[in-house]
């Protein structure tokens, strides 16, 4: 039997806002101690009173928690309840300080107040006229969206994505959420098929319906392209699906006709004309559409390309590279010799290699060479921090992709592509390991057929974040040529990083001995630090950011180093680590409110180090991108991030976009370099620990590499040269 707890949310211990999982600690009238409670509440605010079905449980770490089953919520009747869900961001115009202030004024009356007497709010300082209106037009719009808000928590819905859908669908909501709630996971950012199905359930829809095998279908396809994947095998589809959806492997077929049927072409289900492993029982593959588009947009892109006249003169390669090493003052080795040829000889072609194997030489010497012609030339990269070292090593400007593209909010799109092309005769691109295969189609869709493509990247770093490994299949199709440097040069041997940069990428474990310098102390740019515990290793990693390092090295905490990590969860995953991190370098300034503004249990503070999560073409600020916080308004509920001296502003729902970047996953590093990294690398990661994996994290660092973690967890990681398989068709299309 269920048993039934009421309470009023105090505060919010851990909030998932994708699956809804919640803890947060219940003020029961009556008991003196807070309650933990754990389930799926979707973005709950403090404040909130909640009416609790559930049952006790006992956790052997955490102790006694309830665990949520269904709950209903309510605004809150007690003075301080009301502060709490005033200042919880629901209300533009109202933070912490000034519900506080409002309270203070009308206490249990406020909510009324707000809502019949606006004008009263004149009473309360820091209110005048213009503070006013703001609340008015907020506690209007919450107003209209009542009636859904109340018809969705009957659904453990919470407020949060009421809103959202509200915004999306009108006074339609209700009517839409009826007939097919399914629309949701597509239509609202942070519901997803699992919160969908939750409200279709209790909406009665059967778990055979259409609707239900459609959504789950298109679900699993999305998830398995975050996982990096073009297509998937149609029989293995039609068993994960079986497993996720508990349905019939006859309506999973249906259903997958239907959609491929659908006058929008929602996914694309292909034959493939070849014979491997993976396509003995059926050689049937399963797009999502755009993925399908462009892949096949690249396949037929790059060969159109490949044999388009160019629009450069030709050039006499001998003549060309006494030239220019004459003109840098250089000897180039074989390879880049080599490399150099296959530029000024074919329309496309690959440069791949290592720190410190001259990557940056070929590039300065192709610029140098094709400048002298006066042809135009464009220099792009995936992440602004790839695009500015690309600029300061060449001399030359580099774009973002995104940025020489030209995304359009109003259109929607990019602006250059088929129609529009990019004015250039040579466009070369640097850390195209990183290009997913959607961007890698928009860039080929604006490079006109005459020009010449150079594109730059280590092959042996981590695939692209998104779906694809395009810079990999290019290289295997054997489609164009591949100049592969692996000789080390002089300078870059005098570097510790880079030779164990080199000896990871081959599977070796590096040398821990340290050398030393003429005072006895370690001379070096590459060190470990022993630590078993992971909060040893935390307490480790506090200490290097904060003291050691820039002690010893004089570097910046926040500018200049950088923690990377394998994981997000855990105690040295980056959600731990940002808490630890911020709390040391940006405290809060005496605990006033004032300077930082709160959202779930995330607390943003002036001067925190953040990164961008999501592509926001509207504000122009893409994945990956890192600021820093240099306004906050409580009065607004509004954040301003500097980016590369660009403020931008953020408001209260758009912080969903923002994560704190004191530590960030190896991944989320990609393109970028850092003067000095730290890196954990524990046995508790073992499940992710991949050769790429380290090599990729070491090579973020330009001056100083610090791995705090075990020699066995490194060994594991180096040994392991099975990076998870992508399925893609890039490479066959080529071929």
């Amino acid at each position: 039997m269920l048993t039934e707890l009421s309470g009023r949310i105090e505060r919010i211990t851990y909030s998932d806002e994708e699956s809804g999982f919640t803890i947060a600690k219940l003020k029961v009238s009556g008991q003196r101690d807070f309650v933990t409670i754990v389930g799926n509440l979707m973005a709950p605010s403090p404040g909130e009173i909640l009416k609790i079905q559930g049952e006790w449980a006992n956790h052997p770490k955490f102790g006694e928690q309830f665990k949520i089953i269904k709950y209903q919520t309510t605004v809150p009747a007690t003075v301080y309840g009301i502060q709490k869900y005033l200042g919880s961001g629901l209300i533009k115009g109202i933070g912490p300080v000034m519900a506080k202030r409002i309270v203070k004024k009308f206490g249990k009356k406020a909510l009324k107040i707000i809502e019949n007497e606006t004008e009263k709010l004149a009473e309360v300082e820091g209110i005048g006229s213009k503070r006013i209106g703001m609340i008015k037009v907020a506690w209007d719009e919450q107003k209209e969206i009542r009636d859904v808000m109340l018809f969705l928590q009957t659904y453990e819905v919470s407020s949060g994505y009421a809103t959202k859908i509200f915004k999306k669908y009108g006074k339609k909501s209700i009517a839409i959420v009826k007939t097919n709630p399914y629309r949701l996971a597509t239509d609202i950012s942070g519901i997803g098929f699992v919160i969908a199905d939750n409200i279709a359930q209790k909406l009665g829809f059967s778990k055979n319906s259409d609707f239900r095998c459609q959504a789950g279908i298109l679900y699993i396809l999305s998830q398995l392209s975050d996982d990096g994947h073009a297509y998937y095998p149609y029989e293995p589809l039609i068993k994960k699906s079986i497993e996720i959806l508990q349905v019939e492997s006859e309506i999973i077929k249906k259903a997958l006709a239907s959609l491929s049927e659908h006058i929008e072409k929602k996914i694309i289900i292909e034959d493939l004309n070849e014979t491997i492993e993976d396509f003995r029982e059926n050689n049937k593959a399963v797009y999502l559409s755009i993925f399908h588009a462009c892949e096949t947009g690249i396949a037929k892109r790059l060969k159109k390309l490949k044999t388009s006249k160019k629009s450069i003169r030709d050039i006499n390669p001998v003549n060309a590279l006494e030239w220019v090493q004459h003109q840098l003052s250089i000897k180039l080795a074989d390879k880049q010799v080599d490399a150099v040829k296959c530029a000024i000889g074919n329309k496309v072609m690959v440069v791949t290699g290592g720190p410190g194997t001259g990557k940056t030489t070929i590039i300065n010497s192709i610029l140098k060479i094709f400048a002298r012609l006066k042809i135009r030339i464009m220099l792009a990269a995936p992440t602004g921090r790839a695009a500015k070292k690309m600029s300061e090593t060449t001399g030359f400007e580099a774009k973002t992709i995104h940025r020489l593209l030209e995304y359009s909010f109003e259109k929607g799109g990019f602006l250059h592509n088929d129609d529009n092309p990019l004015n250039c005769d040579i466009l070369i691109i640097d850390e195209v390991s990183m290009i997913d295969t959607v961007l890698m189609h928009h860039l080929l869709k604006s490079l006109p057929k005459s020009s010449t493509l150079i594109l730059v990247g280590d092959v042996n770093q981590l695939p692209s974040v998104g779906t694809g490994n395009v810079l990999k299949d290019i290289i295997t199709s054997g489609s164009v040529p591949v100049v592969e440097l692996n000789e080390i040069f002089r300078q870059a041997k005098e570097s510790r990083i880079i030779i164990n940069a080199h000896k990871i990428n081959n599977g070796i474990i590096p040398s821990f001995d340290l050398p030393q310098n003429e005072s006895g102390d370690p001379d070096t740019d590459f060190y470990f630090i022993q630590r078993e515990d992971p909060e040893k290793a935390l307490d480790t990693i506090l200490e290097l950011v904060t003291k050691r390092i820039p002690r010893r090295f004089g570097f910046d905490p926040v500018n200049d180093i950088q923690v990377l990590t394998p994981m997000h969860k855990g105690l040295i995953g980056t959600g731990s680590l940002n808490n630890s991190l911020q709390n040391a370098l940006n405290p809060d300034q005496g605990g006033t409110g004032e300077e930082e503004l709160i959202r779930g249990e995330k607390k943003y503070r002036v001067n925190d180090k953040v990164m961008q999560i999501k592509n926001n073409y509207d504000k122009n600020v893409f994945n990956g991108d890192i600021g820093q916080i240099s306004g906050i308004s409580i009065e607004d509920n509004e954040v301003v991030i500097n980016f590369d001296g660009r403020n931008i502003r953020y408001d209260f729902t758009d912080l969903d976009e923002i994560v704190h970047a004191y530590a960030i996953s190896i991944h989320k590093s990609q393109g970028s370099e850092y003067p000095a990294v730290v890196i954990p690398i524990m046995t508790q990661h073992f499940i992710l620990l991949q050769r790429n994996l380290i090599y990729t994290g070491v090579t973020r660092g330009k001056e100083l590499v610090v791995i705090v973690g075990t020699y066995k967890a490194m060994a594991i990681g180096i040994k392991n040269d099975k990076t998870q398989k992508r399925y893609t068709h890039l490479a066959y299309r080529l071929s």
